[in-house]
């Protein structure tokens, strides 16, 4: 999927030009390591991944932890340093090879300026990543890891095999032994 289909989708348009779309759209590719944005740097950006996969990470005090993955079809930044332009306190990283399409918070600020649809698409993206944010909350409040892990392979499944398990056990907040077992439990 790329960003004009993504459009189109959340605001029930036909825009069938990337050009009349309004803001810039840029094609930016990243290879596996790529950082794309680092800790205490300022969030310039927000992204479309249109192929790939993600982590979004912060530091502990003993160690860093994965607080978020991206996979296609997922628009992504670091929310709190693009909206507030502070320093940001995560990391985000590629972990395959991705393909992403970029606009500006320039170009964006200009866009809400004149343009009713980015504003709509603004504010739903705003709720959604919110959205996201409190269910993992309560996700580790209420679920076990088992459960937590569960609902990770039903919903992406396809892109675990790809992550590292100790990425995986870091996002869970386990070892990576307590992943092996319950990955064990599930698959037999």
């Amino acid at each position: 999927m790329q960003f004009r289909e993504f459009y189109n989708a959340v605001l029930h348009t036909t825009i069938a030009d990337d050009e009349l779309l309004p803001y810039p759209v840029s094609r930016v590719a990243f290879s596996k390591g790529d950082i794309i944005t680092r800790y205490d740097e300022v969030e310039k950006a927000v992204y479309f991944l249109n192929s790939g996969i993600l982590e979004m990470t912060i530091k502990s005090y003993m160690t860093e932890k994965v607080i978020d993955f991206f996979f296609s079809g997922d628009m992504f930044t670091s929310l709190t340093s693009f909206l507030t332009q502070c320093p940001s306190d995560v990391q985000i990283k590629a972990l395959t090879g991705c393909e992403t399409e970029m606009i500006t918070r320039h170009d964006l600020d200009k866009a809400y300026a004149k343009s009713p649809e980015a504003n709509k698409l603004g504010r739903i993206l705003t709720e959604y990543a919110y959205i996201k944010k409190a269910q993992r909350e309560k996700d580790f409040l209420s679920k076990t890891a088992e459960e937590r892990y569960a609902a990770m392979f039903t919903t992406h499944a396809q892109y675990l095999s790809q992550i590292p398990v100790n990425k995986i056990a870091k996002y869970l907040g386990i070892h990576p032994e307590s992943l092996s077992r319950i990955r064990k439990k599930i698959n037999s």
